[in-house]
């Protein structure tokens, strides 16, 4: 073997001891939060540059882009390294949040840099969604202000245990030890009152580096490690994560071919072995560990690190959005959970509306109900609300359409955690920890009668069905539901018609016109014309019903095919000319609020069953319409 051959193989031997030893390496993932102009992207800025995680050709571009801002003078902004988007760079604060990597001797991070204004105060939850540990800075000169008290707040709401307060700009105070003392005194008091304990706090100065890589010479008093030792040092000995018991949502079935079977999915908590019973939520069925099968092969135990492929020694139903639990310690289940919310949207939570929630891999239909009450992140005060705005949090009862498989945030993230969704618009509208079941939730069940739906309908010689109608004011949605319904009454059908005047004389009597009680309106509609089907009726509603997704939620209640949807489409001027009741002109005047068509909107029904021109057609020829569609429907 030449030298040069020599050379080469020691330095591969070299290369792949190095990367053996990275690999063993723990990761720790931590945020950086605090208020407006605190110094978060500078120090990591400084944090990257100290640890030699920045490439030279980044560091000639920092160098470029620090001149042509000018913020720090001649000197380099290290905040340029996180503030990756252009409008962050111009106008020197951070939006977005910024993910980076770099590593240690000791240890390897992902750290994530984000956003102090309040607007983004949704990006700074979504970082702490996954930290392990949160650096809360402070600016010397400001001490303790609001939006460090929220971001602290939610960092404790998130479950970030480890906690530590970098007080910055120690520079700019002349590194004066009374006033650090002073920061710390008044965190003390904040974070034990909310529940902190133990939190590690390091005077620094992000610009110039003090306490940042190693220990200052300018702060001799301070006898403390520096941030990144702190950081190095963290025991990260997660008991919710590696004692819990075996938690396992289901991602995929994973079938390669016709003689294997398995599920696929990352362990949430615990670990299993082949041979270990297990069960599978929501239906509790139960079965052994036949083999596990990991990216580097067959493993006689599961890994938190790693995603896993499970084969179970019985045939039994399991399928995406599934929980695999051990049989030991089986899950709960529940379709009523109180939750706390941090609301993410301009527009404000809507009770009543219905939602699609994602946990784990499971996502269904869900509704919030009215707020137990909003927390005061400032004072821990609870307040009465009927609805949380954007950034702000409270603790709901949310409803899910079926039970579903969980635990609370504090025993297991990923069963515990979860987002809402707008159903129109298929925006993230909240995030979502919850904390317990309703106890009535699991006590009530559904109480099975020996004369079913089907027995009902076959007494009666019909399909229950639901014909739905929707318009404006004044489209002729009772006068046509009225002419059906007769129609069906003489043709033998059993009905019912539910018109929205007469409802609201009873059933809705406390309900108003506000966007909730519209929706709550709707719910009970709904519910009601689901007791009517059971029984075997044929329901007929004449309602406004303006919302799309809240006719879908009714639609949802019911078997397939018993919604049919009937869109009165009547133009907006057509309504108001046939206005006998004055409403049109009132509204316009503005003595009337929240009527449809003027000042609360009407969503047109996307894909109706039947959609009826109130301008082409007579009352009776609509009735015929609707007729005719309801008696093609009953056919085989």
């Amino acid at each position: 073997m030449s030298a040069r051959d020599h050379k080469d193989t020691k330095n591969n031997r070299n290369t792949i001891k190095y990367l053996d030893k990275h690999l063993e390496k723990s990761m720790l993932r931590f945020l950086t939060c605090g208020s407006v102009d605190d110094g978060k992207s500078t120090l990591l800025g400084r944090l990257l540059f100290e640890t030699k995680a920045v490439f030279s050709d980044q560091l000639a571009q920092l160098k470029l882009d620090s001149k042509k801002f000018g913020t720090q003078g001649n000197s380099i902004d290290y905040a340029l390294l996180l503030d990756g988007l252009s409008a962050e760079q111009e106008q020197g604060i951070t939006i977005d949040v910024a993910y980076r990597f770099f590593s240690t001797e000791k240890r390897k991070f992902i750290v994530a840099d984000t956003p102090g204004h309040e607007q983004y105060t949704r990006n700074m939850a979504t970082g702490a969604s996954t930290a392990d540990a949160a650096v809360i800075l402070i600016d010397a000169r400001k001490g303790l202000l609001a939006q460090t008290k929220r971001h602290t707040y939610l960092c404790h709401l998130f479950g970030i245990k480890h906690i530590i307060v970098a007080i910055n700009k120690m520079d700019l105070v002349k590194y004066e030890a009374l006033r650090f003392q002073e920061i710390v005194s008044n965190y003390e008091l904040f974070a034990s009152s909310i529940g902190i304990e133990n939190p590690s706090y390091v005077p620094i100065s992000g610009i110039h580096g003090d306490n940042v890589v190693s220990v200052s010479k300018n702060m001799t008093w301070y006898r403390g490690p520096s941030l990144l030792e702190l950081l190095e040092d963290m025991n990260l000995d997660d008991k919710t994560s590696h004692s819990q018991p075996f938690r396992m949502p289901v991602q995929l079935v994973n079938r390669p071919n016709s003689d294997f079977r398995g599920v696929s999915g990352k362990p949430a908590s615990g670990y299993i072995s082949v041979n270990d019973e297990i069960a599978v939520f929501p239906s509790g069925k139960k079965t052994r560990i036949k083999e596990i099968i990991t990216p580097s092969g067959a493993a006689e135990q599961s890994s938190l690190s790693q995603s896993i492929t499970l084969t179970f020694m019985d045939e039994i139903d399991c399928s995406r959005g599934h929980v695999i639990a051990s049989a030991t310690s089986p899950l709960e289940i529940s379709d009523q959970l109180e939750t706390t919310i941090i609301w993410m949207h301009e527009n404000a939570l809507v009770p009543g509306r219905s939602y699609h929630l994602k946990i784990g891999c499971l996502e269904l239909q869900a509704s919030c109900a009215q707020p137990k009450y909003k927390i005061n992140i400032e004072t821990n005060e609870h307040t009465a609300a009927k609805n949380l705005e954007l950034n702000e949090i409270g603790v709901v009862i949310i409803t899910t359409i079926h039970e579903i498989p969980f635990t609370s945030y504090k025993e297991t993230r990923d069963l515990g955690g979860f987002i809402l969704i707008d159903k129109s618009s298929n925006i993230t509208v909240a995030a979502g920890l919850i904390n317990f079941a309703l106890r009535r939730s699991q006590n009530i069940h559904w109480q099975n009668t020996d004369v079913t739906k089907l027995k009902r309908a076959t007494s009666l010689n019909q399909k229950p069905s639901v014909l739905w109608m929707t318009g404006l004011s004044g489209s002729g949605k009772s006068t046509i539901a009225n002419a059906v319904e007769l129609q069906l009454e003489r043709m033998g059908f059993h009905t019912y018609l539910l018109d929205g005047d007469n409802i609201r004389h009873g059933l809705n009597k406390d309900l108003g016109f506000t966007e909730a009680d519209r929706i709550e309106n709707i719910r009970r509609i709904g519910e009601v014309s689901k007791l009517m089907t059971d029984a075997g009726l044929i329901v007929i509603t004449a309602f406004i019903s303006p919302f799309q997704s809240e006719r879908n939620m009714v639609r949802e209640l019911l078997d397939d095919s018993e919604f049919i949807e009937i869109f009165i489409d009547t133009p907006l001027h057509v309504a108001e000319r046939r206005d006998v009741k004055g409403l049109y002109a009132k509204a316009r005047a503005g003595k009337l609020k929240n009527f449809t068509g003027i000042d609360s909107p009407y969503e047109k029904p996307s894909k109706p069953e039947i959609t009826i021109d109130t301008t082409e057609l007579s009352v009776n020829e609509a009735a015929d319409t609707i007729v005719k569609y309801y008696l093609h429907s009953v056919k085989p």
